[in-house]
């Protein structure tokens, strides 16, 4: 059974950081890109930012230089890493895994950022 369980959201003042975790179990994690999601109210789900199983990374041009992701095969964890963070940051992170023909999903951890 294919498990994505994300962990670190919460409420943060703009401006401040929160790291987001999503542990993988049932799949061989190494082998799987690994990317992070998210979907503010009334709007569609985007991605934010992703990483290969080789290590290169994409980000979405809003986070670019506040996000980092990064992954720990090891631990079977990927992190998102979120600095500088603004109202619009706010939404539903998804932790999504992804090779070939299969896909996977998180539940999904909220991140609201508000004074």
């Amino acid at each position: 059974q294919v498990q994505l369980v994300e962990s670190g959201g919460g409420l943060v003042q703009p401006g401040g950081s929160l790291r987001l975790s999503c542990a993988a179990s049932g799949i061989i994690f190494s082998i799987y890109a690994m990317g992070w999601y998210r979907q503010a109210p009334g709007k569609q789900r985007e991605l934010v930012a992703s990483i290969a199983r080789g290590g290169s990374t994409n980000y979405a041009d809003s986070v670019k230089g506040r996000f980092t992701i990064s992954r720990d095969n090891a631990k079977n964890t990927v992190y998102l890493q979120m600095n500088s963070l603004k109202p619009d940051d706010t939404a539903v992170y998804y932790c999504n895994a992804a090779q070939t023909i299969w896909d996977y999903w998180g539940q999904g951890t909220q991140v609201t950022v508000s004074s």
